[in-house]
């Protein structure tokens, strides 16, 4: 297998065939064509966010595919019409002119079966089907890209990869994961562009951009984040190994030290977080702090209304800090510091005006990122988990069934994604951890003993 990979590695090409836009099938209304960005895009990451999704063939993505595809886009761009219009030039809102979304059509080289059974030793070489020139954008370009980019890859099987990538300057992981769910129920089911409506675009109004010079400061040593090379790996935690997890927290739970029953996200979450400051421990000889970001999505957890489905960033950046001489290596000790953390901010802003949730965001921020005792100390380690279990996007089905392997990222700084498996009984974990890391976290007692790769 190990030669068969490698081969596959060096031999695969993507061929460009053909670019163009595609444009909404009616006009933005003229009252529709400043959106307004919001404060939480203002303090978004300045990253384009790629996704993958890879599809075996079936006799649905052959017959008309591209013209379907190209279609459904068309319609969907009339509701979510931030998406095909183009950052103003003080970048303060979208000028939705139905500019439209680049859409480039390609092929490779090579077979799906060939290509799932490499990426299962090797997933960057799903790198090979973002976007074309998508890792090009950077600070210097990014608000002059289009807000999102699209290309359909056919591989000589006839299975397909349908990648997007949009800016997380305007467009969070909720946004993205509900286009793709809703773009692909419209072209399944044709539906027509009057009864596409799935998000609300209120949060500019909700949440106006503010002066951020004079409420954050730069970040300490923002441009640390690209120096070290990243590497990604998927491992699952199937039903059975959730189950065994499951049991040493109900142990905790009986002897009184844990009062409550953990979600499969905690107990993940926590198992990952305490792999990796041990394999940091490992790779250092002692045990340095700790902040695990943990992005909390807002919708449903605020009382304003006509949010549950917003259009745009709405989300909060929950710091959770381990500090070793405070902080048991228990797991139950891991969880209970992610509960209590992500509750507390829960609560918080279940109760807040929008201008103390934004107040709360800013002192989060120089709490745990501006400050050099946290932010700017080298013997602090900065890593995310993201939670995306839930959202729909594994049911992404635009006529060809759902699909057999996601891939996300921007791979400039370390993530852990969870994600449901296809059945919904396990989780799946992508891992962007840089190379140094990777080797001791692989090896990790946990992760060899619940883990499957």
């Amino acid at each position: 297998m190990r030669s068969v990979c490698l081969n596959l590695k060096d031999s695969m090409q993507v061929k460009i065939l053909s670019k163009s836009l595609i444009k909404p099938s009616s006009p933005t209304p003229e009252h529709l064509q400043n959106y307004n960005l919001s404060f939480f895009d203002q303090v978004a990451d300045r990253a384009h966010m790629p996704l993958v999704l890879l599809y075996p063939h079936n006799s649905n993505n052959s017959i008309n595919m591209e013209q379907e595809l190209e279609e459904s886009l068309s319609r969907v761009l009339t509701h979510v019409y931030p998406m095909a219009g183009r950052f103003t030039e003080d970048e303060s809102s979208v000028l939705c002119l139905d500019q439209g979304v680049t859409y480039t059509k390609a092929t490779v080289n090579c077979k799906l079966v060939d290509f799932l059974a490499q990426a299962r030793e090797d997933l960057d070489l799903a790198l090979s089907f973002w976007p074309d020139g998508i890792m090009d954008v950077d600070d210097t370009n990014i608000f002059i890209t289009p807000l999102m980019i699209v290309q359909v890859t056919k591989f000589e099987c006839g299975g397909l990869a349908l990648s997007t990538s949009c800016t997380h300057i305007a467009i969070d992981g909720f946004t993205t994961f509900t286009f793709a769910y809703e773009w692909a129920k419209v072209c399944k089911l044709g539906i027509p562009s009057k009864e596409i409506n799935f998000m609300s675009f209120n949060l500019g109004n909700l949440f106006p951009t503010r002066d951020l010079s004079k409420i954050l400061e730069p970040p300490v040593d923002e441009g640390k984040r690209i120096l070290s090379k990243l590497i990604a790996r998927r491992f699952v935690f199937d039903e059975a190994a959730i189950s065994k997890l499951r049991e040493q927290f109900s142990t905790a739970i009986d002897c009184g030290a844990l009062s409550f029953k953990p979600s499969r996200v905690e107990m993940i979450t926590a198992l990952l977080w305490r792999s990796l400051i041990r394999a940091s421990c490992e790779r250092s000889g002692h045990l340095k702090r700790t902040i695990m970001s943990f992005p909390l999505n807002l919708r449903g957890k605020v009382t304003f209304p006509d949010v549950a489905n917003s259009f745009g960033n709405f989300i909060i950046e929950i710091p959770i800090k381990f500090e070793p001489d405070e902080t048991k290596m228990e797991l139950h000790h891991f969880v209970k510091l992610i509960r209590d953390s992500v509750q507390q901010t829960s609560s918080t802003c279940a109760k807040a005006t929008p201008d103390e949730i934004v107040c709360l965001v800013v002192n989060l921020y120089k709490d745990s990122y501006a400050g050099l005792e946290w932010g700017g100390d080298n013997e602090v380690e900065n890593f995310t988990i993201s939670s995306l279990c839930r959202f729909p996007i594994q049911k992404a089905d635009f006529g060809w069934g759902n699909p057999s392997l996601i891939h996300f990222g921007s791979r400039h700084s370390q993530v852990f994604w969870l994600n449901d498996t296809e059945c919904e009984t396990g989780i799946a974990v992508q891992m962007d951890l840089q190379e140094t890391y990777m080797n001791f976290f692989e090896h990790d007692h946990d992760i060899l003993a619940f883990a499957k790769f």
